[in-house]
């Protein structure tokens, strides 16, 4: 649950600019948040990150769309978060999976989720899981996203050079939370760095297409849970 909060608050600042480089309005700021809930996914984009100072030295991220299917005549993505720190062996790496409608999907629109910590077993939950994990996350990550946009200050643009290349990005401020974004509207994920409040920074190291699921086991049902199947 902690490397699934740590996920959360990560993504909650990939936030898509659509702004020109020029100096950034009101308006023009309302247009960059409300455009978070339409932006597409597509399937094999991905994009890391990599953590220096701060509680997650050392630790990487990794987000990608790495399958889709039908759900009721909707397309649903395959959303996987990859959380790991090399400095604490295999047991520290942690993938989740979400079956959802798109990066604006609300909390009652995961249709699943497949979970594989270290060497264990990838395990998927259980539906009754799914809703209290999904309703538990409270706003979903695209309006946790677009609620950071609309709190945080702009800057301006700057240049920034990151492990992945150099960048022209929109600078944003969080006053009350001390947390600092730089996103490019042409990245997979939007976020080119970030300065967080424990005083880490997180950067871009590489982005891609081609994405395939880090997840290549056929995943056990998960019992011990109110509601969840019987062991088989």
């Amino acid at each position: 649950m902690l490397h699934f909060r740590l996920a959360v608050s990560v993504v909650a600042l990939l936030i898509a600019s659509l702004a020109a480089p020029a100096p950034v309005s009101a308006q023009d700021k309302e247009k960059i948040c409300r455009d978070i809930e339409n932006r597409p996914m597509t399937v094999g984009h991905w994009a890391t990150y990599t953590w220096t100072g701060g509680q997650s030295d050392g630790s990487t991220m990794r987000f990608a769309v790495v399958g889709k299917e039908p759900q009721q005549g909707t397309t649903y993505y395959w959303y996987e978060l990859i959380l790991d720190n090399p400095k604490r062996g295999a047991a520290a790496r942690v993938v989740m999976q979400m079956l959802v409608p798109g990066l604006g999907y609300r909390a009652g629109g995961v249709r699943a989720i497949i979970t594989k910590s270290g060497n264990q077993p990838a395990m998927r939950m259980p539906e009754q899981m799914v809703r209290m994990m999904a309703s538990g996350m409270g706003a979903n990550v695209a309006a946790e996203i677009a609620q950071g946009c609309k709190e945080m200050d702009v800057v301006g643009w700057e240049e920034v050079t990151v492990p992945a290349g150099h960048f022209r990005a929109l600078h944003l401020r969080h006053a009350r939370d001390g947390i600092e974004a730089w996103v490019q509207p042409t990245l997979n994920f939007a976020m080119v760095k970030a300065a967080m409040k424990d005083g880490g920074t997180m950067v871009l190291t590489a982005q891609g297409t081609g994405a395939k699921s880090s997840i290549t086991e056929t995943p056990r049902e998960m019992t011990g849970f109110p509601g969840a199947p019987p062991p088989r």
